[in-house]
């Protein structure tokens, strides 16, 4: 599969959520007691709901996406590089629809497949499942309920399924992939569960954008990884 990938048909992409508000207590009070029956195990077994909320970004139900990177690899005077756009916004709902728009114009120019690490489980059906929240209509490219495994993994690419080698069981963080594989990732880079932190206290967007921009880059520089190519260096990365 790997040889037959073109990776100039790929669009990259990374999203960042955070909880729906900055604490429980901000939620109404049926939203609280709804989170304390997700959670009853957890609760049962000593965890506070309020400290567990930490954690409610990585649910649709619960969080809400305030960036979503979009990048794709192309080639200028025999070299690659790398282009990336990202989408944010206070409204969800805008900020999604702005980026299924872009998508159409993706499309139009050869990107016809998407890429995420842990896309196929986190990425792709996160931003599906809240754009239907918002009432918008999915893109022919995400409406894939009821579609076969098959049909799936040929138009979604996922780089930590790529990995498994159909063993369904192991997950390996893009991180550690990369300090394998030999991939620079940035010192200044935020983890992923900062995100929050940085949003609702420090309200820099901007660092989260930039933190978002360079995990695509890092997932297109798995996939060449994996095909025995050389990556893209960071400063051939080009933000639009």
């Amino acid at each position: 599969m790997l040889e037959n990938l073109n990776i100039e048909e790929l669009l990259f992409v990374d999203i960042e959520t955070v909880p729906g508000t900055p604490t429980l207590e901000d939620l109404p009070e049926k939203w609280q007691k709804l989170w304390e029956h997700k959670m009853k195990y957890q609760i049962e077994n000593g965890e506070p709901a309020a400290d567990l909320y930490e954690k409610a970004g990585i649910y649709a139900e619960f969080g809400r996406i305030i960036c979503i990177s979009a990048g794709y690899v192309f080639q200028k005077k025999g070299e690659l590089f790398y282009r990336v756009k990202s989408f944010y916004n206070e409204d969800e709902k805008n900020l999604i629809g702005d980026f299924f728009s872009a998508l159409e114009q993706f499309s139009k120019a050869g990107k016809r497949k998407l890429c995420a690490h842990n896309g196929q489980e986190f990425d792709f059906p996160y931003i599906a499942r809240r754009a239907l929240v918002n009432g918008l209509k999915l893109p022919k490219i995400l409406d894939i309920a009821g579609a076969k495994p098959w049909e799936v993994k040929d138009i979604l690419i996922d780089t930590l399924q790529l990995w498994k080698f159909g063993d369904y069981k192991h997950y390996t963080s893009l991180s550690l992939l990369c300090e394998l594989f030999q991939i620079p990732t940035p010192k200044d880079d935020i983890d992923g569960s900062q995100v929050a932190f940085v949003y609702y206290v420090e309200n820099d967007i901007d660092r989260i954008i930039k933190y978002c921009e360079k995990d695509t880059l890092a997932v297109a520089n798995l996939i060449l990884r994996y095909k025995g190519n050389k990556i893209i260096p960071m400063e051939n990365l080009e933000a639009v």
